[in-house]
């Protein structure tokens, strides 16, 4: 059983785009440079994975991927999430993977045992496993077995819509519902439920300690 983690990273200069209006351009490069290390880092605590791979069109992305030791496809031409994600799905199973984790980069609550214990639904033969955000419109992880199983559909509504690529293809199905799963940092509202919910240390490891959450004009 070989299991790759995919990564899809935004340009960081893009990423967080509606945080804008309290976080500067510069702010959210940080944040964003900063969730993907520890993202990188929670991955590789985690024994079922056994490659990383980031998947991204921004340099800084994939140099701090480089400086983990992980691998890395440069993600070219049109920007399209689900396409770079077929892609790199392609590559895995290339190298004989059995299965990949798609997982987003902004989960800030994820710790390895989070994740272990999402692995550990895997009953074997076609599955996929997803966990969906906390409004249960979006997917903020997705394993998929083989890493062919269905057509990435990552966008508005994914949760429901990869349900139903999953039920079309014939495969098993669990959904884990879980907090730390749950919150992704996309709004406001986020950072000000990470904020209530969690210690000081992670928000200052994401240089959020000091944030006030209130309307700042980005000129970036």
């Amino acid at each position: 059983m070989s299991l790759w983690a995919i990564i899809p990273v935004k340009p960081f200069s893009k990423g967080k785009s509606r945080l804008s209006a309290i976080l500067t351009v510069e702010q959210r490069i940080l944040l964003n440079s900063t969730m993907l290390s520890r993202t990188i880092r929670i991955l590789k605590a985690v024994k079922e994975i056994h490659h990383i791979v980031v998947v991204s069109r921004d340099s800084s992305a994939l140099s701090i991927a480089h400086n983990f030791e992980v691998k890395t496809i440069q993600e070219e031409g049109v920007i399209d999430l689900n396409r770079a994600l077929e892609r790199a799905a392609i590559v895995a199973k290339a190298y004989s993977a059995n299965a990949v984790l798609v997982i987003p980069s902004d989960l800030p609550l994820l710790v390895p045992s989070d994740i272990s214990s999402f692995l550990a639904r895997q009953k074997g033969g076609m599955e996929m496993i997803i966990a969906p955000d906390r409004r249960k419109e979006g997917t903020n992880a997705l394993y998929l077995s083989p890493p062919d199983l269905i057509e990435f559909k990552f966008g508005i509504n994914s949760f429901k819509l990869h349900i139903e690529e999953a039920q079309r293809c014939g495969a098993q199905i669990s959904i884990f519902d879980n907090f730390n799963f749950g919150l992704d940092i996309d709004i406001s509202q986020d950072l000000e439920i990470l904020k209530s919910v969690h210690n000081a240390t992670l928000l200052e490891e994401l240089m959020l300690d000091d944030l006030i959450i209130s309307p700042h004009q980005d000129n970036g």
